[in-house]
């Protein structure tokens, strides 16, 4: 008789997150704003610590109350080591260790200039041409392509097991999953290519323009003045020769995305904007061909213990004596708490899932109070990965 085939049991969300902070390089948090996103990714960096990994987590602008749960005045953009001190005033033990910074986008910029300028001439005129310092720190897009630039070299030096990102809080999945594409079509666009053909050095060539071409310039020179051109023109022109070393990272970075030590995070709220926002990443996600690992909703209400039949005789066992109003006042809550806990439901039924490979889905309770200390952000990554140890 043949032996029967074994089922295969489910594994526990909490489970597979925390295997995902044991096995990946690097964790991106990702989703709209205000749905604990930021708050996830320092929990979560904070779990992996105590599981004795080397962690950074990179933040893009956290809340300043994010800073002070871990012991510290406000987030730098250098690396900043969590102090020892930090965990013990909670009563925690981390084996592993916890560095935070802030993402500082014009020096990240600047970083890559400095390494990929053919010379300090040419590294010298891009970092104090007015053009650049604008893209450097104005232009669409800069600053989520520059998180995925700075994830990248991190992870390169290999001074971290783990990067946590905390990522851009977007309405566009695309700003921040083809950054690296759009940078370098930004950088190698047909606009792009006249103007390199057109300037040379650091003045404007005319004659190499056709007539139309001539007098659009000049309307241009009469409103910006001739310096803008200037200006614009060594702009081009060093872009240009920082073109090759550019292009070559960006799609460096554009395939690391999709690297195997890569581990995404959805994180959301129950609320229904939330969670359409979440499932139009996931399609992107999807679409781009990366993972969508786990999703994460936080403060969501759970079902409340039934309330015993004999109320008043519970209420005695804990030292309560309450009248009929005060039982009321129980039951009412109880009945709210129920309702809250329906309807958080009913919204998570609104997560669109792959029926051949659905995502584990984690919920993590509304708590009573705000985080605002390492104790906090300890019980929340307990809540998202169950008791941490070495």
């Amino acid at each position: 008789m043949s032996s029967p085939k074994s089922r295969k049991l489910p594994v526990p969300p909490q489970s597979q997150l925390a295997k995902l902070l044991a096995d990946k390089r690097v964790l991106l948090c990702v989703g709209c704003g205000g749905v604990g996103k930021t708050t996830t990714s320092a929990a979560l960096a904070l779990a992996a610590a105590r599981m004795g990994r080397r962690v950074l987590c990179l933040t893009i602008d956290p809340a300043k109350r994010l800073a002070n749960s871990l012991g510290l005045e406000h987030m730098t953009r250098d690396e900043t080591l969590v102090s020892p001190e930090v965990y013990a005033r909670a009563g925690i033990t981390v084996e592993g260790s916890l560095t935070v910074m802030m993402l500082d986008t014009k020096r990240t910029f600047d970083e890559i200039v400095t390494r990929h300028a053919s010379s300090e001439k040419a590294r010298e005129a891009i970092l104090n041409n007015k053009i650049y310092q604008y893209v450097s720190t104005s232009l669409a897009g800069t600053q989520e392509y520059m998180a995925m630039e700075k994830l990248q070299a991190l992870r390169e030096s290999g001074t971290y097991d783990l990067i946590v990102l905390d990522t851009p809080p977007t309405a566009n999945a695309l700003d921040f999953l083809d950054a690296p594409e759009r940078m370098v079509e930004a950088i190698d666009s047909p606009a792009m290519r006249w103007f390199v053909q057109a300037f040379t050095g650091k003045s404007v060539s005319l004659g190499l323009l056709g007539q139309g071409s001539q007098l659009v310039l000049k309307a241009v020179s009469k409103i910006t003045g001739a310096g803008f051109l200037d200006q614009l023109a060594g702009f081009i022109a060093a872009i240009n020769d920082l073109f090759g070393g550019f292009t070559e990272r960006a799609k460096r970075v554009s395939e690391a995305l999709r690297g195997p030590e890569v581990a995404f995070v959805l994180v959301t709220s129950p609320e229904p904007m939330a969670i359409e926002e979440i499932n139009f990443f996931a399609d992107r996600l999807r679409e781009f061909a990366m993972p969508r690992d786990v999703y994460v909703v936080n403060r969501v209400h759970l079902p409340p213990e039934p309330l015993p039949s004999d109320l008043p005789a519970a209420l005695l066992g804990q030292g309560l004596e309450g009248d009929a109003d005060f039982q009321h006042a129980v039951r009412a809550a109880h009945h709210e708490a129920a309702l809250l806990a329906k309807r958080d439901a009913s919204h998570l039924e609104r997560l669109r899932m792959d029926p051949s490979d659905p995502t584990p889905v984690l919920r993590v309770p509304a708590f009573e109070t705000d985080v605002h200390d390492v104790a906090g952000l300890a019980r929340v990554g307990e809540a998202l990965v169950g008791p941490t140890a070495p």
